[in-house]
């Protein structure tokens, strides 16, 4: 195989919509745009969600809810899938990212007391439900809290409290 052989997929490469070119054509005279009206004038595109003078739909729907920006994502992951783990295994965001388990899209990991454990392990993750933590330990394994520092709402808070400390500053300041 080499570069003079291939071929496009059927149906990539479509020929263009020639209009205004004769009644033979099905697309001749007025080029698919009608009669008169702003449809068939040039420069004429039509207004996303416009619906004729209708209520949108975008308008017509409820909003309800709120969508946090700072939301943190958890992969849960079961006692059950642990167990396939050799004796002795440290279980970190690391080694479950080296494993394939953990993608980028997550922040962190929750491990949950679905199914059982024989092996011992050492599962150092950000969140350990009652019931995984009580396998983890009966099969002889420890369970370590991973807090790599402040959490991001604590950080926030600091911040917000530093930032109204320098306004206070600045104001006495100006006084």
């Amino acid at each position: 195989m080499d570069l003079s052989s291939l071929k496009n997929t059927p149906g990539a490469r479509k020929t263009r919509k020639r209009v205004g070119r004769g009644a033979g054509s099905g697309l001749g005279k007025t080029s698919g745009k009608g009669q008169k009206g702003q449809q068939s004038r040039k420069g004429h595109k039509g207004k996303l969600g416009f619906e004729g003078g209708q209520m949108p739909l975008i308008r017509r729907l409820p909003k309800r809810g709120f969508k946090n920006p700072n939301r943190l994502n958890f992969l849960a992951v079961n006692v059950c899938t642990l167990d396939k783990f050799a004796e002795g295994t440290e279980v970190t965001l690391d080694f479950l990212r080296e494993q394939g388990m953990l993608g980028a899209k997550f922040d962190g990991v929750k491990v949950l007391g679905k199914g059982e454990l024989t092996k011992k392990l050492t599962v150092k993750v950000n969140g350990v439900s009652a019931s995984a933590k009580a396998k983890i330990e009966a099969a002889g394994g420890t369970v370590l809290p991973l807090r790599d520092g402040p959490s991001f709402q604590e950080k926030r808070k600091a911040a917000g409290l530093a930032a109204r400390k320098a306004a206070k500053a600045s104001a006495k300041a100006k006084a």
